[in-house]
């Protein structure tokens, strides 16, 4: 039996643990950053970063509404029928079009121009140049009852709709006497979303832009209504839309 000496022990059987690589405090930091709003207080505080500002969505097409057109359409309140022929579709009339009621008939044919999907759009849009074309004197006295659908239009921000509701407005100008300065008034409430969608214009370079043959592309679409606008709208015409579109220059400044 040997003897153990004295002040020893045994060894100890001990089990190695994995050295963890420790992050450096610089890189920890980087780690744990914050998200936050601006103008918080959150905000001036270290490690955090600020959201920048939502997109102002002024391009973004707006959701469509049931049409008081629709709903007089779908319950046979119009004296309209469709009618097909060599050169496509066209309306009928049952009642002869100098005697309809204005007042009535054509505040809602423009509530139809939010429209987008046929017959509604189709009956809308052609049954308004037809009432402008035969309409004469019984237009001007109904102009304040058609910019709030004018507006509903536009403001939808589809380009096919402002497409649409230009050429509309370009009729209108010219469709009777004194309805050009009738509408001056009402350029704060048509000519903003002209303003957004002016310079939205299709530059092509050398190749060819079929939308300017279908007169489908909006930038000219704007510039021809504004010019419009400014020939028939008298003397304040120019002033008032200068003042609601400041890139637009006079078409007849010399």
């Amino acid at each position: 039996m040997v003897a153990e000496k004295d002040g020893s022990s045994p060894p100890k059987l001990t089990r190695e643990r994995p050295q963890q690589q420790q992050q450096p405090l610089g890189q920890l930091r980087r780690t744990k950053q914050q998200v936050t709003d601006g103008f918080t207080v959150k905000a001036m505080m270290r490690n955090t970063v600020v959201r920048g500002p939502p997109v102002a969505g002024a391009f973004k097409e707006r959701p469509t509404k049931p049409t008081a057109f629709r709903k007089f359409y779908e319950r046979g309140d119009f004296p309209i029928a469709l009618e097909h022929d060599t050169r496509g579709n066209k309306i009928a009339w049952k009642v002869e079009i100098e005697k309809l009621d204005y007042h009535h008939y054509l505040p809602l044919f423009f509530d139809g121009l939010c429209e987008m999907t046929f017959p509604y759009e189709f009956f809308a849009r052609q049954g308004i140049h037809d009432m402008l074309e035969h309409g004469g004197n019984k237009i001007l006295p109904v102009i304040p009852q058609l910019i709030i659908p004018i507006k509903n239009a536009l403001n939808l921000r589809n380009r096919q709709v402002i497409c649409i509701t230009l050429k509309v407005l370009q009729h209108l100008v010219v469709s009777a006497d004194m309805v050009g300065e009738a509408l001056v008034p009402y350029y704060r409430q048509i000519l903003p979303i002209l303003n957004i969608f002016k310079n939205m214009n299709v530059n092509s370079g050398d190749g060819i832009d079929y939308s300017q043959q279908k007169r489908e592309n909006i930038g000219d679409l704007i510039q021809e209504t504004l010019e419009a606008f400014e020939r028939y709208g008298g003397e304040d015409a120019y002033i008032n839309i200068k003042y609601m579109v400041p890139t637009y220059q006079s078409c007849l400044l010399n």
